[in-house]
């Protein structure tokens, strides 16, 4: 056996056992693939996949038991290079930053800038996606880090920390029948008042969307949402456009940079958030990953990141 058979498996189960996109992704031909991993079923006496034809439809049980090894074992060879890089290369490599459009545009700006300053050798990389894409880039190793609110403290083998915390913000014209709302009214909307517009929000796997429906639900209420979206910016041009009452991240609201709005904090109805960092457990980390992380929020320092990571380890967090 090798490390290359060792490669081509997970590969393959990474793919969704598609082993045309397996050997796409590692530069080879399908056919080696599939003579690779057969040899290798061959040598160890047991067949790892499931197969219909010579199509692959999934993992044996023994396969499951394989597929484990091999993660551990193509780790920590990863582990082994990124040593090296970083006693050869300390403040050399790459950082790649899955996040959602939320974090890209409104909570990286202040932090990227002074990591670059101070690594510069080190590139770094956006990779937008949703929070469920995000933890299974970071699952495969496809990213070192991913930040999001959703769904990466709910991940199995990810330790995920607290960056930071927010509420919802409503943002209106200035000539809706909201904007003329003082702070303390402002305090007191209801549910009730804000169904009485149309809604436009964000997509059901982002920014706390969930709470929104729950608030509402919890209350009888149907919403008129009549347009989701990715991300705060196109909420707030279609609210710009007269098509209906927004809800987003508060982080998103600046009234120096959104002139043409009134924003009004509405946490009292849908509940405070906690956006998080992810990483993989079991993972080596470069020292200016560990920068990078206290730079995104000086509670992550190294003591605290390494001690969320052994927890994660541990069976009970598996």
């Amino acid at each position: 056996m090798n490390l290359q058979q060792f490669r081509f498996v997970r590969e393959t189960i990474r793919r969704n056992f598609n082993l045309t996109e397996a050997a796409r992704s590692l530069y080879t031909s399908q056919p080696g693939v599939s003579k690779a991993i057969i040899e290798f079923e061959d040598e160890l006496g047991i067949k790892i996949f499931e197969r219909h034809g010579k199509r692959i439809k999934g993992l044996t049980k023994p396969g499951l038991a394989v597929a484990q090894v091999i993660e551990r074992i193509t780790r920590e060879i990863d582990n082994l290079k990124k040593v090296s890089d970083e006693f050869a290369h300390k403040d050399e490599g790459g950082l790649v930053i899955g996040c959602t459009h939320a974090q890209a545009r409104y909570v990286l700006p202040r932090v990227i800038p002074a990591f670059k300053a101070r690594f510069p050798k080190v590139r770094v990389s956006l990779a937008e996606g949703s929070p469920p894409n995000l933890a299974k880039m970071v699952l495969h190793e496809q990213a070192d880090v991913a930040i999001a609110t959703e769904t990466l403290a709910l991940t199995p083998g990810l330790a995920a920390l607290p960056v930071y915390s927010w509420d919802h913000t409503i943002v209106i014209r200035p000539d809706h029948p909201l904007a003329e709302l003082t702070s303390s009214e402002a305090r007191r909307l209801t549910l009730e008042q804000l169904a009485q517009y149309p809604i436009v929000t964000y997509d059901r796997a982002f920014s706390g969307r969930c709470t929104i429906d729950e608030a509402f639900a919890a209350n009888g209420i149907t919403p008129d949402i009549v347009l989701e979206a990715l991300d705060a910016d196109v909420i707030k041009t279609y609210v710009d456009v007269g098509l209906g009452i927004g809800i987003i991240a508060g982080m998103a609201f600046d009234p120096r940079r959104d002139k043409g709005l009134v924003g009004l904090p509405v946490g009292h109805l849908f509940g405070t958030h906690i956006t998080r960092v992810a990483l993989k457990s079991g993972v080596f980390l470069r020292d200016y990953v560990y920068v990078f992380l206290e730079m995104l929020a000086p509670s992550l320092t190294r003591d605290v990141v390494d001690d969320a990571l052994e927890r994660t380890q541990k069976p009970d967090h598996a």
